[in-house]
């Protein structure tokens, strides 16, 4: 497959941009290669600078539920176009977009709208802090939410991906108030609420880890998690960036029947533009700024084209439920019947095929997989045309988009490269 104009690209990049990127992971530092340049998306397809076509299982990092550029939502962008792209005054839409997420998400009583996961993430936890009056947060091991400075503890994806240590260019200070514990362990954290139980202003979890590969809950964990914080006077923060209308249309609490203090939502409720929310109980949203003293800004909250794309995107999903249940099917499809030597983690439509032979429940588990062999296996299918994350400690995403030919089409090309293992895969 000719990626020339890609190199190129890439090259000119890497003079101007550090690592030739804007986000670490696109760099492909731990598959190798050159990353696609992408030119364009389409449905359930992207295509690169030089023309060449790949089934796309990133969607986004998750967003893309619709796939890409749905009918409604571009429709919905173009009206925007017309009356103007950013006033940072109120809309009548913010209003409404933040209405459609509370009746969906019954728990956020009162949403703030933000710019991207890391700011929902960094103002629900200043919110958490400021209401219990106490400085320590709990996190889990492998759980990323956002480049918080605080939160860059045993980060997962990005970090390990790339190697690179825990705290750097961050202050210690910043990192002694988090305690990282291991994900889907009650022992652990109630090991952590007996020693530290009154000084812990709250627990955030992706209830649905993402961030090590697709890791679900435990039996019992997310409840526990919310009996502990209830009894102590701790907060429990559901960062649903990635699980939000993702899992279900109620999220991962919808899901798993726990409902959350503080839930913080990402692009998704923008169709893929750049938005997030945070929002939770009442009488704790009602100390943000201006109704209270907890402070939080932004000029592009709440812009009009995502706003407008994500009242798209949400009322499209309420008004056909069945995407999940075609989702669930298409996703089910593409993970039924794995060769020897891979686990398979699936959430509805989120998903990860680790390569190895063990259960992955936590961090530690998801560090055994063969990295080696994930490379070979990613570069395989990117060369066949099809595009998975590039690290093995990544999510994929199967979208409305994609047609059970597609995930035929991808399930064969997997099949031809397991029927070359052992060499293959071995290297």
């Amino acid at each position: 497959m000719n990626r020339s104009r890609s190199e190129s690209l890439f090259a000119r990049a890497q003079k101007v941009i550090p690592g030739g990127v804007n986000s670490p992971v696109r760099a492909f530092r731990s598959v190798g290669g050159t990353p696609p340049f992408i030119a364009r998306g389409n449905g359930s397809r992207v295509y690169d600078a030089d023309g060449n076509e790949y089934i796309d299982y990133v969607g986004s990092w998750g967003p893309l539920l619709l796939g890409h550029r749905h009918p409604d939502i571009i429709k919905a962008l173009e009206g925007v176009l017309e009356v103007g792209t950013s006033f940072g005054a109120p809309t009548e839409k913010e209003v409404e977009l933040a209405e459609i997420i509370r009746e969906a998400v019954p728990s956020m009583e009162m949403v703030r709208l933000v710019n991207s996961g890391t700011e929902a993430t960094m103002s629900a936890l200043r919110l958490a802090r400021g209401f219990t009056g106490r400085d320590l947060t709990v996190k889990f091991e492998g759980c990323y939410h956002g480049h918080v400075d605080s939160l860059l503890v045993k980060a997962g994806s990005g970090m390990a991906t790339l190697g690179i240590a825990d705290t750097v260019g961050v202050p210690r200070a910043f990192a002694e108030t988090t305690i990282a514990l291991p994900y889907n362990s009650i022992d652990a954290v109630e090991q952590a609420f007996r020693l530290r139980g009154d000084s812990i202003a709250a627990v955030i979890v992706e209830p649905v880890a993402g961030n090590m590969g697709c890791v679900p809950p435990a039996p019992g964990f997310l409840e526990a998690l919310r009996h502990l914080t209830e009894r102590h006077g701790s907060l429990l923060i559901f960062d649903e960036v990635m699980t939000g209308f993702r899992v279900s249309y109620g999220g991962a609490q919808a899901l798993y029947g726990i409902r959350p203090d503080i839930t913080t939502l990402g692009k998704v409720i923008g169709g893929g533009l750049p938005i997030a929310a945070y929002g939770g109980r009442a009488d704790i949203l009602s100390k943000v700024a201006p109704s209270g003293p907890i402070y939080q800004a932004g000029t592009l909250s709440g812009n009009p084209l995502a706003v407008a794309a994500g009242l798209a995107m949400l009322k499209y999903l309420k008004a056909h439920p069945n995407v999940y249940t075609d989702l669930e099917a298409r996703t089910a499809q593409l993970c039924a019947n794995p060769p020897e030597g891979i686990t398979v983690n699936r959430v509805g439509s989120m998903f990860t095929f680790f390569f190895t032979n063990s259960p992955v429940t936590d961090w530690d588990s998801a560090k055994k997989a063969d990295t080696q062999r994930f490379k070979q296996f990613f570069h395989w299918m990117l060369d066949r045309g099809v595009y998975l994350a590039p690290s093995q400690f990544e999510a994929g995403f199967v979208s409305a988009a994609h047609t059970e030919a597609d995930i035929a089409k991808t399930v064969e090309i997997a099949r031809e490269y397991f029927a070359k293992a052992p060499a293959a895969a071995q290297g």
